[in-house]
Order: structure tokens, then C-alpha cells, then sequence
């Protein structure tokens, strides 16, 4: 067989490979989007001009993410949060509208006391959808309601519906240990 038909015939072979290989990493790379993300990751492939575009979306907020310093609570700090959102919730039974707003204001806190920064509201719904992508949605829907109370809109199972997808952001902050993320492979 000569050189050139040899050619001929390796070089397709090789060229199918890599693309095989390409093909099989982004397909992984995606796959682990859509496991970190979460239903976060359908909600920003909707939101982009195309699949390419949201995934380099996806990854920003991940490098940003690491830059930021995410931290564990201490137990004491913890208690104390524990203690703030119990009282938060007492005072729902006697005023519902200013007990939103204290949650509201609670997950705010426990937020930047993780490291999280906390001025822009689009920018927390990012930070937060790298390692929260699941509760994600409980934060939006409690802070629309949080909004409507503003203007005395929001009814009172509204208002009882915020405060429990407030809890639900609030736990799973409360709870995470701040573990550091492992590096992208």
C-alpha cells in the first residue's frame, strides 16, 4: 500500500476521532451545566440568544462565583439567624406585609454574611444560581410578592406563599457548609 492511499485513509480517521471527542465534550460540559444549574439552566437557555450563549453565561457566573469568598457560619451566627427567622415568623400571625419584608431583609442578610454580594437583585439571582440553582425560583416568586406588598397588593396567601419560599432559600443557606467548589475538570 502506498504512502499516499495510506494517508488517505488514516487522516479521515483521525479527523472522525477528534470530532468524536469534541462532540463528547462539549455534550459532558453540558451535561454538567444542566446538573450544577438545575432548572436555572433551562431558564437561561431560554433567556439567550443561543445554547452556545447561555452556556457562556453559565460559566461566568461560575468564574465569578469563585472569585467570591463563600463562607461557612459559625454555630453562634447560625443560632442567631435560626433565633431572627423564628421571630420573623411570629410576627406574620399580626402583621403579614412587614413580616415579608424582615424575611426579605433576613435572607439578605444571611446572603452577605455568606459573601455574597447583595446591591443588585439580578446579580444576587446569578451568584446564587451556581450553587443554588434548585431553590433559585423560591427566591423569585417571594420577592415579587415582597414587591406587590409594597404597594398593599399582595394578598395574604401571597404573602404566607413568600414566606415560605423565603424559608426555602433561607435553609438551604443556612444549612450550606460554604464548601468550596472542586475545579472544572
Amino acid at each position: 500500500m502506498s504512502t499516499g492511499t495510506l494517508l488517505a485513509i488514516i487522516i479521515p480517521i483521525v479527523v472522525v476521532i477528534a470530532l468524536l471527542a469534541v462532540a463528547a465534550a462539549l455534550l459532558m460540559r453540558r451535561r454538567k451545566l444542566r446538573e450544577r444549574f438545575g432548572p436555572e439552566y433551562e431558564r437561561t437557555m431560554d433567556d439567550a440568544d443561543n445554547r452556545m450563549a447561555g452556556e457562556r453565561e453559565l460559566r461566568a457566573r461560575e468564574k465569578r462565583h469563585d472569585s467570591l469568598d463563600i463562607k461557612p457560619l459559625d454555630n453562634r451566627v447560625r443560632d442567631r439567624y435560626t433565633r431572627d427567622w423564628t421571630s420573623v415568623q411570629e410576627e406574620f400571625v399580626d402583621r403579614p406585609e412587614d413580616a415579608v419584608h424582615d424575611a426579605d431583609r433576613l435572607v439578605t442578610s444571611l446572603m452577605h454574611e455568606r459573601g455574597y454580594p447583595t446591591q443588585d437583585f439580578e446579580q444576587q439571582l446569578k451568584d446564587l444560581s451556581v450553587e443554588h440553582g434548585r431553590t433559585l425560583e423560591h427566591y423569585r416568586v417571594a420577592h415579587e410578592v415582597d414587591a406587590l406588598s409594597v404597594q398593599h397588593q399582595a394578598t395574604t396567601e401571597q404573602l404566607r406563599g413568600a414566606m415560605v419560599h423565603y424559608r426555602a432559600l433561607f435553609d438551604e443557606l443556612l444549612s450550606d457548609g460554604g464548601q468550596p467548589r472542586h475545579a472544572p475538570a
